[in-house]
């Protein structure tokens, strides 16, 4: 049997499919959220303060009488929004650092990476509150301020596969022939490394995502009174003994997020990387 029949009679990975499912539900509410919500975030029923899980109120009330069912789904939607901005700012230009530092080499590969080494050097969170104590609190410095941080990390892991493919024969081939610098790294080097920039952009969006509800917990993220899941952490905390429900709703919010996205992650590597389906 050759190798595409043995892969198409393999089944199913029933953890990618859970993966893709809990992923996509969770997408798919913080994009419907205006049309799912049953409240607008931002309304008060001061009459709801506080109330637990009713009919009127399926996660109950904060504590200035706002719905948490419809705070929840909103923060999906901040905390989708600001992860996948950081991260896809970082892959764009973490990555353009990699391929350029491994196609050039020379000076160029010197100081780009040891640019990189000394921002990769800060701790995550400290870092990130720098940049934002520079640029401003809020939602969007929140996004840059997280894709600085994980720029490095896509630089040095684009950086590695680069390098072995910018040596290959078929590179050397389409430089004899004349081809263009940007033309060989966006049509034969970037391609190669898809799969690998796929796996970690998913695997560091889980991250993104507890770093974002970290700042926002913090108050340096996603400002009052738009929503935001660590800000519902924050708000909850100062009622916990009252009225959990805002802290464990938003809490488990954040779990399933990161879960989904981890384990869409680790699952997309063990099916993209060659030696670990030869070991499976």
């Amino acid at each position: 049997m050759s190798a595409l029949a043995q892969r198409r009679a393999r089944p199913r990975d029933p953890l990618l499919i859970a993966a893709l499912a809990l992923v996509g539900l969770q997408v798919a509410l913080a994009l419907a959220a205006p049309l799912v919500a049953p409240y607008d975030p931002l309304h008060q029923d001061i009459l709801a303060r506080l109330k637990g899980p009713s009919a009127a109120h399926w996660f109950g009330a904060d504590h200035l009488g706002r719905d948490i069912l419809a705070r929840t789904l909103y923060g999906y939607r901040a905390s989708l929004a600001v992860s996948a901005a950081a991260v896809g700012l970082a892959l764009l230009v973490g990555g353009a650092i990699g391929l350029v530092s491994a196609y050039y080499r020379g000076w160029t590969e010197r100081v780009l990476m040891r640019m990189m080494d000394v921002v990769f050097a800060f701790p995550v969170m400290l870092l990130a509150i720098g940049v934002i104590a520079v640029i401003g609190a809020g939602a969007a410095p929140a996004a840059i301020a997280i894709a600085i941080v994980y720029t490095p990390i896509f630089a040095r892991l684009t950086r590695g596969p680069a390098l072995v493919v910018a040596a290959s024969e078929y590179v050397e081939g389409a430089r004899a022939a004349g081809a263009g610098d940007l033309r060989i790294i966006l049509i034969h080097i970037l391609p190669n490394l898809l799969g690998v920039l796929l796996v970690q952009a998913s695997l560091l969006l889980s991250s993104a995502i507890l770093v974002e509800a970290s700042l926002s917990f913090l108050g340096v993220g996603t400002q009052p009174p738009h929503p935001s899941l660590g800000l519902m952490l924050s708000e909850g905390r100062n009622v916990l003994m009252l009225s959990p429900w805002s802290a464990i709703f938003a809490g488990f919010a954040i779990l399933f997020l990161a879960f989904g996205f981890n384990l869409l992650g680790d699952t997309l590597r063990d099916r993209l990387d060659p030696r670990l389906a030869r070991s499976a």
